[in-house]
């Protein structure tokens, strides 16, 4: 970035420090992966000055021959990882993606059910404070009091007692696989479109580790980053020729106008990356690592949220350890480690407070880390949860993450 220090220092000073914190850091975020230098590359491309309003072949403005190009490129890439017949790589994120799909379907006023904010849903699955629980009726279901885990009988009862238009499945923080074919049998009972938004096991989806939505769910939503180690974007998937006119005309015009082309560049890089054999042991290894984690931090007394986890993440229940998550989340980050304050079940805390914290294995997976590295880090998590209010001891775990780091580079920093 030498033009940028030379024409804005202010900027490259900030973007250097952000670099910095991201080098000698530990990135424990389950939604945040670091992206190669490739899909950087696109990202900050030449392709972020055109104008391309519509779709390939029928765009609003001149000069669209080759972001046509790297537009069908992504389409097709997309369609061969998953598998489905029609996607569109227009959506800006994945909130919007999920705006895109409910319009698609819906009309104002329409019942939608979804998953619970304190039981791992998303804010897109119908909470008040959204869209989706403004434009809509909302109802939610959680997760089963005596296994932590989603029970689809009561899903389905729920469903039968509010009739929703559309039954959406995916979530933000839960741990365990989802049963998208008993979801297909809980929505056809009611007559219910079903969605998936699988933006954080995308990853998972897309090697075969966990269940497929495509030929089940009627619309399949995401992002493209966090398991897909993309850009921060979103896609939309279906098999239905129908919903798929609706899906384009409620991304171009109704809520967006020009596409991140250079977004969409990078999309298709990382949806190329996606398709060679290394990331399947990418994503195994993402999973092996959220085992091991997962099992040493529970030597420690620490409670995990379904006793467990099936992919990525897991969620951690803090109320035992008698602190909260934005007080973990705080005594992590002065550790070098960086992780985000979540609700758990039954949580009593506000959400900017929290009972619990999420953690992902993505990130420190792609910088090469394996088992060694995870007791390592869950023995970190034990100490400062011993020594939260240590500043010594704190500072002093942060030189042990600076050290590890050093060892395994990020990819796409030099």
């Amino acid at each position: 970035m030498n033009e940028l220090k030379k024409k804005d220092k202010e900027v490259s000073k900030i973007i250097e420090q952000e670099k910095k914190r991201q080098s000698e850091g530990l990135e424990m975020i389950a939604s945040e992966n670091y992206v190669s230098m490739a899909v950087l590359e696109a990202t900050g491309s030449v392709l972020t000055n055109k104008y391309a309003e519509g779709y390939p072949g029928h765009r609003y403005y001149g000069g669209c021959r080759f972001v046509d190009e790297v537009e069908n490129l992504a389409i097709l890439r997309l369609k061969k990882l998953f598998g489905c017949k029609f996607a569109n790589v227009q959506p800006h994120s994945g909130s919007s993606a999920n705006m895109a799909a409910y319009a698609a379907a819906l009309e104002p006023g329409d019942v939608i059910l979804g998953q619970a904010m304190d039981a791992g849903g998303h804010l897109t699955h119908g909470a008040k404070v959204s869209f989706s629980g403004k434009l809509y009726r909302s109802y939610s279901y959680g997760l089963s009091g005596k296994t932590g885990r989603l029970d689809y009988d009561e899903i389905a009862k729920i469903a039968k007692k509010v009739k929703p238009k559309v039954i959406m499945s995916g979530y933000s923080a839960y741990p365990r696989q989802l049963d998208f074919k008993k979801f297909r049998k809980i929505s056809d009972s009611v007559g219910a479109y079903l969605f998936a938004d699988i933006a954080h096991i995308a990853g998972l989806v897309a090697v075969g580790i966990h269940q497929t939505p495509i030929g089940i769910a009627d619309i399949v939503t995401s992002t493209t980053h966090k398991t897909l180690r993309g850009p921060r974007s979103g896609i939309i998937m279906t098999n239905d020729e129908e919903l798929s006119k609706k899906i384009n005309k409620a991304v171009f015009p109704m809520l967006q106008g020009g596409p991140l082309e250079h977004v969409i560049a990078a999309k298709a890089v990382a949806f190329g990356e996606a398709l060679r054999p290394d990331y399947k042991k990418y994503i195994q290894n993402v999973v092996d690592n959220m085992k091991c984690f997962a099992e040493t931090i529970q030597s420690f007394d620490f409670n995990l949220v379904t006793g467990g986890t099936d992919n990525h993440l897991i969620l951690i229940d803090l109320r035992n350890k008698n602190i909260t998550g934005k007080d973990f989340e705080d005594a992590l980050g002065k550790a070098g480690i960086t992780v985000n304050k979540n609700g758990v079940p039954g949580d009593t805390q506000p959400p900017q407070i929290s009972s619990g914290i999420r953690v992902g294995t993505a990130a420190l997976t792609s910088r090469g880390m394996g088992p060694a590295e995870m007791q390592r880090i869950a023995k970190l998590f034990a100490r400062v949860v011993d020594h939260i209010t240590d500043e010594k001891v704190l500072r002093s775990i942060k030189k042990e993450v600076k050290m590890m780091c050093a060892k395994f580079p990020v990819p796409g920093i030099k």
